[in-house]
């Protein structure tokens, strides 16, 4: 997920609610924010990078209430991408 966030205080609850979310699917957190440099094309100001088991469970994730409710939270306090891959 490449994030450009412009309202700290409600992303701040989002940051919360989709904790709760990824950890009812198991997911954890391999990069959440940290330094970064962008080499080719157009950088967001944050990263983050959630892994899952498999591309079936972290899309069970995306769709669920829980993140969706998450999500709320997100629209109204950043711009982001969010691309599903299947992995190793």
């Amino acid at each position: 997920m490449r994030i450009d966030v412009h309202d700290m205080e409600t992303y701040k609850s989002y940051v919360a609610a989709d904790a709760v979310a990824i950890a009812k699917y198991e997911g954890w957190f391999v990069v959440r924010g940290g330094r970064h440099e962008g080499v080719h094309g157009t950088a967001r100001s944050r990263n983050v990078l959630v892994a899952f088991k498999d591309l079936a469970t972290a899309l069970a994730c995306y769709h669920s209430p829980e993140y969706q409710a998450a999500l709320a939270f997100r629209s109204k306090a950043a711009v982001a991408e969010v691309i599903a891959i299947a992995g190793v």
